[in-house]
Order: structure tokens, then sequence, then C-alpha cells
């Protein structure tokens, strides 16, 4: 029987971002060095084949300290913890493994230093997120004020309008925060922006990617977990630039096949904690129903590295 034609589109970049990259390698490089069990706080990232992969490993995921015994080592997570957590950890004397994504660890500094010099602080993000609940707890509580929508600025009331901050989580829509930075300009003309952009540059260069296939295809597939904030904005960048059917699928056995029926081009994206082994299940899973033909549409080259700590290179 004859396959119906499809042209597959794969963004890149796509996947993996160096944070990921990192802190999934200190999870296995703390296994090496210590032996298993190795405690995570909270999910590593947000895959759940990654967070399996290194379960099998030896890594042990838990949401708070108080599940760690204190003679294993504990690690924390790349979405970045509040203050508190590694402050308990010390008082507990426990080994602690600080896996936070270099670019959040950055927006923590700053917010630290902005509450410093006196500034009342408004962070964009979505309320519940890690690493949202993570950054605010850099500071005591009700010193950051949360702004998730446009409307949001709208109620905004802070003591000093003249003595005004603002960041942002490191994984949001670019054209989204734009209209919200925007909004807190326009209000508020003496704030003080990041002095470098909060959103990672794996984040921008992945919806940078999609919004260049999205005028090519008919469908988009950002093969990302649920809970990952990146890959549910790559999902909503898709629409908005214009692909009439765009998805979130977790792997190639979530791909609702009958709702690609007729397509001819589809685009395929991944969040930055998905790993290509997933990217290559879909696209074998397309070629078994399709006679596929695959173009790269590449808008970015990444060739950054995060060194793990040198007490887990010394492994052995």
């Amino acid at each position: 029987m004859t396959k119906p034609a499809l042209k597959l589109y794969l963004a890149a970049p796509r996947g993996f971002c160096a944070g990921v990259d990192r802190a999934i390698k200190m999870v296995e490089m703390a296994i090496e060095k210590f032996g298993a069990p190795v405690y995570v706080r909270h999910e590593i990232v947000h895959n759940k084949y990654v967070v399996d992969g290194l379960r099998d490993k030896g890594a042990i995921f838990v949401e708070t300290l108080d599940e760690c015994p204190t003679d294993r080592p504990v690690v924390f997570s790349a979405h970045g913890v509040p203050k508190s957590v590694p402050e308990e950890a010390k008082r507990r004397e426990m080994f602690a493994v600080d896996a936070v994504c270099p670019l959040v660890t950055k927006v923590h500094m700053e917010i630290a230093r902005l509450h410093r010099q006196g500034h009342e602080i408004l962070m964009i993000g979505h309320e519940g997120h890690i690493e949202v609940i993570g950054t605010m707890g850099q500071l005591p509580d009700g010193a950051v004020t949360l702004v998730e929508t446009v409307e949001n600025v709208a109620k905004v009331s802070p003591t000093n309008p003249d003595k005004l901050a603002f960041v942002t989580q490191t994984t949001l829509s670019v054209d989204d925060t734009a209209e919200i930075v925007a909004a807190i300009k326009a209000r508020f003309p003496n704030v003080v922006a990041p002095g470098k952009e909060d959103i990672c540059y794996a984040t921008t260069n992945r919806q940078e990617a999609v919004k260049a296939v999205a005028p090519k295809i008919d469908a988009l597939v950002v093969i990302g977990a649920p809970n990952s904030s990146n890959s549910k904005r790559l999902v909503e960048v898709g629409s908005k630039a214009g692909c009439k059917y765009s998805v979130l699928a977790p792997r190639a056995t979530d791909i609702d096949w009958r709702s690609l029926e007729g397509i001819q081009a589809v685009g395929i994206t991944a969040g930055a904690s998905a790993p290509e082994e997933l990217v290559n299940e879909v696209v074998d899973a397309f070629k078994e129903r399709y006679d596929v033909e695959i173009e790269i549409v590449e808008t970015a080259v990444e060739n950054i590295e995060f060194k793990a700590p040198k007490v887990l290179r010394d492994a052995g």
C-alpha cells in the first residue's frame, strides 16, 4: 500500500539546552561518585523520560528535604530553589549539589541585588511554576509581586513607583513578555529593567525556530512534558505564528494521528528538557505512516556549555 507523501520540517535549535544537559549530567556524576541512591529535590528537569532514566540509575526524586536522609547527597533541580532550601540543607549538614541552571542563578543574584538597593520588585512569570517559586523565594515574603498578564500590571500598587524593578522567568513567551514589559514601562517610566534579558537564549532560539517553521506547515508537534513551561510556550508560539494545529506530545504514542489526516506538511520541535531520542522516535513514527521528506529549518547555532562543579568532575 502506497504511503501518503509528507514533508517534515525539523526546527533547529530544539531539545536539550546547556542548563538541562548540565543538570542531568550532574545527577549521573553524583551517582557515579557517591553511589546510589542520590536524592534529587523535584524533577531534575521536566521530562518523564529523562526522570525515569535517572531513577533507573539510582536517583530518588523527592519534593522536600524532609524526605532525604542526611547521609546521602541531595541535588537541587535545574529550575532553582528558594533560599531557605540550601540553608536548611546546611543546617542539617547535608551534602548538597547545586544543579540550578546558571541562567536561573543569574536572576536569583539579580533579584537579591535589586532588593539590597531598595527596589520593590515585580516578577513576570507563571504562578506556581517551580522556577518562580525558587526565584521569589530568594527574598522575604511580600518583597516580590508576581505579574502574569498585561491586565495584572494595572493592579500593581508599589509604595514608591520610582523605586521599582522587574525580572522575568527564564522560559516565557518572548512576545507575550514584551507586551507585559511595555505595559510596566508605560505605567512606571522609571522602572529598572534587567541589565541583560532574563528569558534564556534557549527559550528565545526555540521560539524563533518555530516562527520560521510555522508558515510552511499544517501542523506543529512539540515534543515535551505537560509541566514544561518552555514546551507549552512553543505550542502557543506556533499557534500565534499561523500554524492551524499546534500540539504538545510527550512521546510518539501520544500523537493523535486522526487529527493529522489529510495534512501535507508537519513541523517538529522539542522543548529544552526533551532529549533527541524522543525526536527520533516521533520522526520514525511518521515514517511508518507516511512517505517522508525531511527538511531542517535552522535559525541559530548553539555552542554554549555549562560545566559541572569540580567536586563532581573529580569523580572516582
